[in-house]
């Protein structure tokens, strides 16, 4: 999503590649913790407390950031992965075969197991193995084990922990794309019931990867409001 030039007229964005991926640098062992604290530097840098919009994985961490204490004023979360009943199977066994292959080096088959996972047909991750972009993501694939340190405790089929979120406390906005898998918005759904303080909203025609042009309008009104 190109979201940056879109809010830019509007606000200071930052955005940054989390541990492992693209200019940052990475040291094991991981920790869900050390990225918390990335983000914590980051809104420092920005000036002390910041909006935080956070997609799939990075919504977890939006929370988990929101729950430590970070100075955050408002959060917005587009489709965390909570798998929160079982119109799906969980995803403790993915993340087994995905990091299984991983220490055989074997990327193309982690990432294929993960994007399956998640609800793309298997035509689709098929055709996208032989595109330009798959050489990019088959680069970033030792990470995908991080997303499931962040998430795989809320992808077991289970009711959301009301305790888990009850220092969040700071205006929430969970959304999910009208066109995503019904797992996925189940999920936000649930997220935005034991929230205390969030408002939630579906964008009809998105899935899981939106289009900035619409995300972007309902992003700026949450944050101005």
């Amino acid at each position: 999503m190109k979201l940056a030039p879109l809010l830019a007229n509007q606000f200071t964005v930052f955005s940054y590649d989390r541990r492992g991926r693209g200019q940052s640098g990475d040291r094991a062992p991981y920790r869900v913790e050390r990225e918390v604290e990335d983000l914590e530097a980051l809104i420092a840098e920005a000036g002390g407390s910041a909006f935080v919009f956070g997609h799939s994985s990075g919504a977890v961490l939006g929370l988990k950031a929101a729950a430590h204490g970070l100075p955050i004023r408002k959060l917005a979360l587009y489709e965390a992965p909570l798998i929160v009943d079982r119109s799906r199977p969980p995803m403790q066994a993915d993340w087994l075969e995905i990091q299984g292959y991983l220490a055989r080096d074997r990327r193309s088959e982690a990432l294929k197991v993960f994007l399956k996972a998640v609800g793309l047909p298997a035509f689709v991750v098929s055709l996208m193995s032989f595109l330009p972009v798959w050489s990019k993501i088959k680069a970033v694939a030792h990470t995908l084990p991080y997303d499931g340190a962040i998430t795989e405790e809320f992808q077991r089929g289970e009711r959301l922990p009301s305790e888990t979120w009850v220092s969040v406390t700071v205006p929430v906005l969970t959304i999910a794309g009208g066109k995503s898998p019904a797992w996925m918005q189940n999920g936000m759904h649930a997220l935005g019931a034991v929230l205390s303080n969030a408002r939630q909203r579906t964008l009809e025609g998105q899935n899981h990867d939106p289009a900035a042009k619409v995300l972007a309008p309902l992003l700026e009104q949450f944050f101005t409001s």
